[in-house]
């Protein structure tokens, strides 16, 4: 990890009330573990029920769920694979069963191959697709439905920094989420009469185990190197973008609609030539072991 000079302190939620939620039910996908798991830990702090939505990591999803009920919330872990509808639907009903409702949805599950472009094939475009565009939609519409029966809600989709940026071996994953970014503005629009506020968080260079795959997948430089090259020094962590998003399902962010909510410690303004002094810090990113 570089060693930076502190900035502000991350994911810092500290001036909401820990009673900001509630009553209010949500529901984040894949939360067992890195962005997903801070959401539902940030969102049951702030007082909301929780379901913790995993495909694969039952065991993690349930320790998450377990800490948000020792916070004094109802809690439970869901299973569902999103890129099938018929397990989407199983998935709102057991929410629907076990919490009795829902009030904020954050679509956060994402799946692709780190790969060139030219060397994609059906499959992984498919699956890309299926789980990341698909799934999203087919989500919002059956969160859409129950938000409308309780009068509103909010709901947060988890962008990526390759939307924006050309990423090393993210072609699939990084047009998507472009498209996921273009769906929320429509989605604002046509469901705002509901009382239904649709947004996104657009993180910027993680420090996530996800995201120590991709680096390691796709050929992209060593991520210390890349850390050293942002403004801050240091990557977005889970914690920064789970404060966002609970911003963005807050009161205070009543009258936001269809945005994306860029969180990056100004990583996306950055760019060659860049200050020496950056440069000097990758160069100990890189010589230093580990």
């Amino acid at each position: 990890m570089v060693e930076t000079t502190p900035g502000p302190a991350p994911g810092a939620v500290a001036s909401f009330k820990d009673d900001l939620f509630r009553g209010r039910v949500a529901l984040v996908t894949g939360a067992s573990r890195g962005i997903g798991r801070s959401v539902a830990l940030t969102l049951a702090a702030l007082g909301a029920d929780v379901a913790v939505g995993y495909k694969r990591n039952g065991h993690l999803a349930e320790e998450v769920a377990e800490r948000a009920r020792r916070l004094g919330r109802r809690a439970l872990a869901v299973q569902a694979d999103l890129e099938a509808v018929a397990e989407i639907d199983r998935m709102f009903r057991e929410v629907d069963e076990g919490l009795g409702g829902l009030d904020i949805f954050v679509a956060n599950a994402a799946a692709t191959a780190f790969k060139p472009t030219l060397e994609l094939q059906d499959y992984h475009i498919d699956r890309t697709l299926g789980l990341n565009l698909r799934g999203f939609a087919w989500s919002v519409k059956r969160a859409a439905e129950r938000m409308r029966a309780r009068g509103g809600g909010a709901i947060v989709a988890v962008s990526g920094y390759g939307s924006r940026r050309v990423l090393p071996g993210y072609a699939a994953l990084g047009a998507v989420k472009a498209a996921v970014e273009a769906w929320v503005a429509y989605l604002a629009c046509e469901l705002a009469p509901y009382g239904i506020r649709v947004n996104a968080v657009n993180p910027g260079c993680l420090e996530t185990d996800s995201a120590h795959v991709y680096f390691e997948r796709s050929g992209a430089a060593p991520p210390g190197h890349v850390f050293a090259l942002t403004p801050t020094g240091r990557p977005t962590t889970p914690e920064d973008v789970a404060a966002a998003v609970a911003f963005l399902c807050s009161p205070a962010a009543g009258f936001v609609y269809g945005h994306t909510l860029v969180v990056d410690g100004g990583v996306t303004l950055a760019g060659p030539p860049y200050p020496r002094e950056w440069m000097e810090r990758a160069a100990d990113a890189v010589r230093r072991p580990g």
